[in-house]
C-alpha cells in the first residue's frame, strides 16, 4: 500500500523541518526577561517601601502601598518584556515563554491565597516574608526556562524571605524594599548588561 502511494519527498522534508523547529523551540530559553523593566520595578518598590514605612502598623495604608506596587510592578514587567521581545524579534508567547509563565504562576497564586488567609487571621507580620519566599520560589522555578541569572535571583529572594520571617516585624519593610527594590535593581542591571536590556 505504501509503495503504491509514496509520500512526496518535499512533504517528508517539511515534516522533518517542523519537528526540528519544535524541538529547538522547546530547548530554547525565555530571553525576554526585562532588565530595564526590572530596574524600574525595583525603583518603584523602593518608593512603595518608603510610603509603607510611614504607617506605624500593618493597616490599610501599608497594605495599599504594597498592593499598588504589585500591580505597578506587574504592569512594568509585562510592558518591558513585550518591548524587549519585539526589539529582539522573540515571540513573547513562545513555548519557552509559556513554560516560564506556567512555572511562575502557581507561586503567585499561592501568594494571593496566603495573603488573604494571613490578613484574615490577623497575622500581618508574616505577610512580607511569605511574599518574598513565594516570589523567590516562583522566580527560581521559572528561571529553569530562562537565562542563568534568573534562578540566582530567585534564590536571593528565598534567602530574604527566610530572614524576614526570622527577624523582628519592624524590619519587614526593609526586607521588602531590599528584595523587591534592591534585588530587582541589581539583577535588572545584570540582565540588561548581559542579555540585551
Amino acid at each position: 500500500m505504501a509503495a503504491r502511494n509514496p509520500v512526496p519527498l518535499q512533504a517528508q522534508a517539511f515534516d522533518h523541518l517542523q519537528y526540528i523547529r519544535r524541538t529547538m523551540e522547546g530547548a530554547a530559553s525565555f530571553t525576554a526577561v526585562p532588565g530595564i523593566g526590572g530596574m524600574l520595578m525595583g525603583a518603584s518598590a523602593l518608593a512603595a517601601g518608603a510610603l509603607a514605612h510611614q504607617s506605624a502598623t500593618y493597616g490599610g495604608l501599608w497594605f495599599s502601598a504594597w498592593l499598588l506596587e504589585a500591580v505597578l510592578a506587574l504592569s512594568l514587567g509585562l510592558l518591558f518584556a513585550h518591548r524587549k521581545a519585539r526589539r529582539t524579534h522573540v515571540e513573547l508567547f513562545s513555548r519557552p515563554a509559556r513554560k516560564f509563565m506556567l512555572a511562575f504562576a502557581p507561586a503567585l497564586a499561592a501568594g494571593g491565597v496566603l495573603t488573604a488567609a494571613l490578613w484574615r487571621a490577623g497575622s500581618y507580620q508574616l505577610i512580607p516574608g511569605c511574599w518574598l519566599l513565594l516570589y523567590g520560589a516562583g522566580i527560581a522555578a521559572a528561571g529553569a526556562f530562562s537565562v542563568p541569572v534568573v534562578p540566582v535571583m530567585g534564590t536571593c529572594f528565598l534567602a530574604l524571605g527566610s530572614a524576614a520571617l526570622l527577624t523582628p516585624p519592624a524590619w519587614c519593610d526593609a526586607w521588602l524594599a531590599a528584595g523587591f527594590g534592591g534585588l530587582h535593581i541589581v539583577f535588572g542591571f545584570l540582565i540588561a548588561r548581559k542579555h540585551g536590556g
